[in-house]
């Protein structure tokens, strides 16, 4: 892991040209490993998606509710969907209607899953200095070690500094090709323009699977605190 203090940032108004786009859905479960299947559906109904500036979030259910326990990842387990289980889309602020018009109302095949689409809303990205990502596709078969330089370096080409940055256990998301490894990775102390720069741009390949797409987190404080910098 990367640690340093941090420094303060000025505040900075959030612009409008990358936003997320929140559909409520109606459907009762899907694969847990389903970010292929998702882009592809996706990428049939909206072609452009595959375009700079976009991406498909995975859709994300907590770890458990009601006695439910999410089931661990891969294999033929189901996620079970809640009715506020959202679709979330990321595009230029003016492909928002052109968006909702192709999604609103249509009901997708995601592996054999029946995924009805309802209303979509947009929202502006934060400029919160902590961001995650659930999955980021490095270097193959990297180690820790070796992803977080590849990831340092790949922000630095951004002029993203990296002060804390924690990554998690790799996580193989199935395509007709063979697995994309991924990681988690979270990043903090990021000023408002690089939080925002991280969020529009993203890191890595595959960002119509999700790979890549980093949201507001509540801290990387909480999930660890080393007694040294990594070096």
């Amino acid at each position: 892991m990367f640690w340093q203090d941090e420094e303060e940032t000025p505040t900075l108004g959030i612009p409008d040209d990358i936003v997320d786009v929140l559909f409520a859905i109606q459907c009762r479960s899907i694969p847990v490993d389903h970010a292929h299947a998702l882009s592809r559906t996706l990428l049939d109904a909206v072609p452009w998606l595959d375009a700079q500036g976009c991406g498909i979030h995975s859709i994300h259910v907590a770890g458990s509710q009601n006695g439910w326990e999410r089931p661990p990842h891969g294999g033929d387990q189901r996620l079970l969907l809640s009715r506020r289980t959202k679709l979330i889309i990321r595009v230029p602020e003016s492909k928002v209607d052109a968006l909702r018009a192709a999604l609103e109302g249509r009901t997708l095949d995601l592996a054999g899953a029946a995924l009805a689409v309802v209303s979509g809303k947009p929202r502006r990205l934060g400029k919160e200095g902590t961001l995650f990502s659930r999955y980021v596709a490095g270097p193959a078969d990297a180690d820790e070690r070796r992803f977080l330089r590849w990831a340092a370096d790949a922000l630095g080409e951004m002029s993203i500094g990296v002060r804390k940055a924690l990554c998690g256990k790799t996580t193989p998301l199935a395509t007709p090709d063979g697995p994309v490894e991924t990681r988690s990775l979270m990043l903090a102390g990021l000023s408002p323009e690089e939080s925002l720069r991280l969020q529009q741009q993203g890191l890595g390949p595959h960002r119509a699977m999700g790979c890549g797409l980093f949201i507001p987190h509540k801290g990387i404080d909480a999930v660890h605190k080393p007694n040294k910098a990594f070096r």
